[in-house]
């Protein structure tokens, strides 16, 4: 139906075209029966002419150009196909993570998982299998996890646990082994898992609607032309994902309980991975008055003394130090005959985030853990924890020293200051916490919305930096358009105007054609520049990527149009006998035909290199940054590229080669950036790059903000999920934030 559709419509266009043709003839048969009917009729041709051609030109180009990327029907080939390769994706993704935050080193923490006892919180038996609802896995026998997982119901699992235990972390092995497997099981759905604080309910009351978005935004591979604009959906829709949903306690409590509701309405009988903590779960499903259908739930058992000192002696060489000794020992002492601050340790190594600390900031460092044994140095578990989590940031940048080697995907590529990272970091994570700019808190950080949450465009910045912009464009538009037409108009010595009277006419036209684009521009510029704080990120590849034919074939059409507007422009300054008035309807019908053309080729070209990422890699937030700058430098040259090839073409015809060369470059060159700029709707990158300039002016961040996040996911203080940044734990991005709001009061104190 939908190529049925974009038929009628490709004959449709043609058939304006003809009627264009015809109302043009029909004019002038009509005059030719008048009295001077041949100069009348030759009088009407030019004038109506004009608006006519170019729709009867452009309506058939643009259509033949949605015809020629019309959607074809999805197959199961196709589905299968983009299936691996977003299995390929997700794969390199969360094996890169894995690394950086060594799961796999020594092995994974031993953290038993048990179905949870309260009953509030699960089905009734009859709904799982196995029937009993007993599931009892470990964080080190993965295979067994998948296993168990495969066997059930509906595979769906729900895993809880409290701050730092290690919830995320066995949904990623999970999804790892699913995909380390899946040559056995082709048939099952890809997991991928997604941050649910990202879901809003009220926009997308149906899960797959928003896994579509979500997978179209963290996956811009599945947009590829050969695919068809709706993959996303289709695997979605079709029951091809396996959505691991992270977080679901980041969100309010309100919508907790949507969420749950919209699950029960959305899942049918798909598959669903989960993690919460406990206490906001059942609140959860204690407010949605369900729980989730058929999901077993299961819970973490506290590592034993025991189980964390022998994982810490496997991350130890074979003969450790005295201190160690006497720290294991400790571990391994029953829980009523810990002497000193081996209890505080060993609560601490109760969770995997405390086991991780503890092995990150004194094994990896090769720190001294002789404070460790001070009874007086940490009176409780409290400060040793935020002990450890002040000490993280230094550890981790000793023990991991800049590399400029590619191959060293895991060592930050610039030195960086402890103390100044732990400020930029903690600016960063109370923003998030924080927004200045109203909204709900954040986990997950995107460079796109910097500008947005730090309220770098609050109402008056955004007013006052909207008219900077708009006098620059307006500006720079008036001397850029009026030079060009001025000196376009002025070398024309073919209408033998002269160059005197040329230049003068031209001058003129110039001026004012010139202020009209200008306050037009501006204008524009008013209205997108306050909207470039929420505009998404977009993609541009410059390969050909097979689509050279269509290249070539939009250069021709606009090589062609182009000589007949200047053929027309040249024939209505040839019907005046006047020099002056054969110059000013030269000039004046070039600029009503040459903007027409610069913006139809610009568009052309644009969408053109409009495509979505690489689809041999996975989305990251490094990737989606340098992808959106390069569309920018590519809108730039798009934009003037077109603008110079107009002009320079109808100038180099009218005044020669010499001419068109200078005309061209220099619409080139200035019409590109203003456009590039003024118009189109993706700023993401120039609102990035403002914002990062007046904060790092503030001393808050730095200004190279997205490398700077780069090593810090580097370094392992960062985890990337998609185009996201988050914190390697909430606990780290709490304890970071609460540090930022001590250092502002400790300034105010300073300073009164």
């Amino acid at each position: 139906m939908a190529r049925s559709g974009a038929s009628w419509r490709y004959v449709l266009g043609w058939w304006a075209g003809i009627a264009g043709l015809a109302a043009v003839l029909a004019l002038v048969g009509i005059a030719l029966f008048r009295e001077d009917g041949l100069q009348i009729a030759a009088n009407v041709a030019q004038v109506v002419g004009i608006p006519l051609l170019f729709p009867t030109l452009l309506v058939p180009l643009l259509l033949w150009r949605r015809r020629a990327v019309a959607a074809r029907a999805v197959t199961s080939a196709d589905v299968t196909q983009v299936k691996d390769i977003l299995a390929g994706l997700v794969a390199e993704q969360w094996r890169v993570e894995a690394n950086l935050r060594s799961l796999d080193d020594p092995d994974p923490m031993p953290v038993l998982w048990r179905t949870t006892r309260d009953k509030k919180l699960i089905d009734h038996p009859a709904n799982l299998v196995p029937a009993s609802g007993r599931l009892n896995v470990s964080s080190s026998d993965v295979a067994g996890l998948t296993a168990k997982f495969r066997a059930m119901r509906r595979r769906r699992l729900v895993v809880l646990g409290g701050p730092g235990t290690g919830k995320t972390t066995l949904a990623v092995q999970l999804l790892r082994d699913l995909l380390a497997t899946r040559d056995q099981h082709p048939d099952e759905p890809v997991p991928v898992l997604m941050s649910v604080a990202d879901w809003d309910t009220e926009v997308h009351p149906d899960l797959h609607d928003w896994l579509a978005v979500r997978l179209a935004q963290d996956y811009p591979a599945l947009r590829t032309p050969d695919l068809g604009p709706d993959m996303p959906l289709t695997l979605a829709a079709r029951g091809h994902i396996l959505p691991v949903l992270d977080g679901l306690d980041e969100m309010p409590p309100p919508a907790q309980a949507a969420i749950i509701t919209a699950l029960n309405r959305s899942l049918g009988d798909g598959q669903l991975i989960l993690t919460s903590r406990t206490t906001e779960y059942a609140t959860a499903t204690a407010d949605a008055g369900d729980v989730l259908t058929s999901a077993l739930v299961i819970e973490p058992q506290p590592l034993t003394g025991a189980a964390a000192a022998t994982y810490l002696e496997r991350c130890l060489p074979q003969q450790p130090g005295p201190a160690w000794q006497q720290i294991l020992t400790g571990l391994r002492a029953a829980p009523g005959r810990r002497a000193g601050s081996a209890s505080s340790m060993a609560e601490i190594a109760a969770t995997p985030l405390g086991l991780w600390l503890l092995r990150t900031v004194y094994i990896t460092s090769r720190a001294d853990p002789a404070p460790l044994l001070d009874p007086g140095r940490f009176p409780d578990t409290a400060a040793l924890r935020a002990h450890l989590l002040d000490q993280l940031v230094p550890a981790l940048i000793g023990a991991r020293r800049p590399s400029d080697d590619p191959a060293d995907p895991f060592r930050p590529r610039h030195r960086h200051d402890p103390g100044q990272v732990r400020r930029w970091l903690a600016y960063l994570a109370h923003t998030m916490s924080h927004p200045p700019a109203g909204g709900e808190p954040i986990r997950d950080f995107a460079w796109w919305r910097l500008a947005h949450i730090t309220g770098s465009f609050t109402v008056t910045t955004r007013s006052a930096f909207a008219l900077v912009v708009a006098l620059a464009v307006a500006l720079v538009t008036t001397v850029a358009v009026g030079l060009t037409i001025g000196l376009a108009i002025g070398l024309a010595d073919e209408l033998e105007v002269g160059l005197s009277a040329g230049l003068a006419v031209g001058l003129v036209a110039g001026l004012a054609v010139g202020l009209t684009a200008g306050l037009v521009t501006g204008l524009v510029s008013v209205f997108s520049s306050r909207r470039w704080s929420t505009e998404e990120p977009a993609f541009a590849d410059l390969r050909l990527h097979g689509q050279g034919t269509v290249l070539i074939r939009i250069l021709a059409v606009w090589f062609a149009v182009g000589f007949a507007a200047v053929y027309i422009a040249r024939r209505i300054a040839a019907g005046y006998e006047d020099a002056l008035a054969a110059g000013l309807a030269f000039g004046l019908t070039v600029v009503l035909i040459a903007p027409v053309l610069a913006v139809g080729l610009a568009a052309a070209l644009t969408k053109w290199v409009e495509v979505p990422a690489r689809a041999d890699r996975a989305t990251t937030p490094v990737t989606s940054w340098r992808a959106d700058r390069a569309l920018h430098l590519v809108r730039i040259s798009v934009l003037g590229l077109a603008a110079g090839l107009v002009y320079g073409l109808m100038a180099a015809i009218t005044a020669g080669v010499t001419a068109g060369l200078a005309v061209g470059l220099t619409t080139w060159l200035v019409s590109g950036l203003v456009a590039g700029i003024a118009f189109g709707h993706h700023h993401a990158w120039l609102a990035y790059l403002m914002a990062t300039h007046r904060l790092a002016w503030a001393g808050r961040l730095p200004r190279k903000l997205v490398p700077f996040l780069q090593d810090a996911h580097r370094l392992g203080l960062l985890r990337a999920v998609g185009p996201h940044y988050q914190f390697r734990h909430a606990e780290l991005h709490d304890h970071l934030a609460e540090t930022y709001l001590t250092q502002r009061a400790l300034q105010r104190d300073v300073n009164t």
